[in-house]
């Protein structure tokens, strides 16, 4: 997909580059010079739109609104949420007759949907629709008699959710290893799918592990990694070599800032996640003159912001972005929760035709 989306949330304005220069007394010869950031960073148009959906439930309906897992893996973002008056649960039998439900960006098996009608609750669906469009795909090719493979992290909402979409047949493969051990029960018609926010790279090396044992196995037609996710590995690529250190603003359950972290490590840069600026630690940046820094996509800009107050308190004293892609996707909210009657809402019911 090569579409892309402007970063959403809390804007940081664009700073200009500064000469690092240290006047008498100033910072140590040992401590960060400069912040380079990553462009793209930060929120997606999906998890811009999750959060914009239970905001807007809890303003129409009013609070409690309740959200099927965290809405976003984001500590802060689900923090800030449950002071508005959402709360966020595992079991539907949690929620009190009648309440209004959201389900969270990563999806949820058609059993919880079944079970969720079932009881009558006001339902909003947040689930990303890069994600939902794997679940169309599942169900068409299903009804055609595929079975599948599904490459992703076990345990994982979204998986659990794409896997949840059938009854059987659909295997998961965590990594080339797993794809030598699988059994479907037939090969003619074999499809595979992925979790949206692995590693680019890995999620190649294991789907060209699948083709070379399954030659017919059929492949989306567009690969089902959503554009966020390879965005800011495509930024960290590009960053690392230009970097003595990177931090990847992100919270431990997101997928895709791990992925991120994951990345640079692998390219020979130093790096580490941070849920927010609280967990830097001045002795990572001892030695290093040139900081990379970017945000998962469940990440506000908020923390980049004060990720970025707390290394200058360590001493960097310029700040550059780098040039990068600039995204412009916008999904459209659900039917109910739309600004009725304006410009906005007539193009949201274009979009979601």
């Amino acid at each position: 997909m090569n579409d892309k989306a402007p970063t959403l949330g809390t804007a940081v304005p664009s700073l200009p580059a500064e000469e690092a220069v240290l006047a008498r007394g100033g910072p140590s010869p040992r401590s960060p010079q400069e912040i380079l950031l990553a462009e793209p960073r930060g929120f997606c148009a999906g998890v811009d739109r999750a959060i914009e959906i239970v905001e807007r439930a809890l303003g129409k309906f009013g609070a409690p609104i309740y959200v099927r897992h965290e809405i976003v893996h984001n500590t802060y973002v689900v923090n800030e949420l449950k002071q508005k008056g959402a709360i966020f649960i595992e079991d539907l039998d949690d929620v009190p007759p009648g309440a209004t439900l959201v389900f969270s960006a990563h999806g949820v098996s058609k059993a919880t949907e079944r079970e969720a009608e079932r009881r009558g609750f006001r339902i909003f669906d947040a689930t990303c629709p890069l994600v939902t469009k794997v679940h169309v795909e599942v169900a068409k090719l299903n009804k055609e008699g595929y079975e599948f493979i599904m490459i992703g992290h076990k345990g994982h909402p979204e998986v659990e959710g794409t896997m949840g979409q059938l009854d059987s047949g659909i295997h998961l493969v965590e990594d080339v290893a797993d794809v030598a051990r699988i059994q479907p029960g037939q090969t003619d018609k074999l499809a595979v799918v992925t979790q949206t926010t692995l590693s680019v790279d890995d999620a190649a090396e294991i789907s060209a592990a699948v083709k070379a044992r399954f030659p017919n196995v059929r492949e989306p037609k567009q690969q089902d990694i959503c554009y966020a996710t390879q965005n800011r590995q495509d930024a960290v690529k590009v960053m690392s070599p230009q970097v003595d250190i990177l931090i990847v603003v992100g919270s431990p359950t997101s997928s895709n800032s791990n992925r991120l972290r994951e990345l640079a490590v692998k390219l020979g840069t130093e790096a580490y996640m941070v849920d927010d600026a609280s967990e830097l630690k001045p002795e990572w940046f001892e030695g290093k003159s040139r900081v990379g820094l970017t945000a998962g996509a469940s990440a506000p800009e908020i923390l980049v912001k004060q990720v970025i107050d707390r290394i200058k308190a360590l001493g960097a004293v310029s700040v550059r972005k780098m040039s990068g892609i600039e995204e412009t996707i916008k999904f459209p909210l659900p039917k109910g929760l739309r600004m009725e009657g304006t410009a906005l809402d007539a193009l949201d019911s274009d979009l979601h035709a």
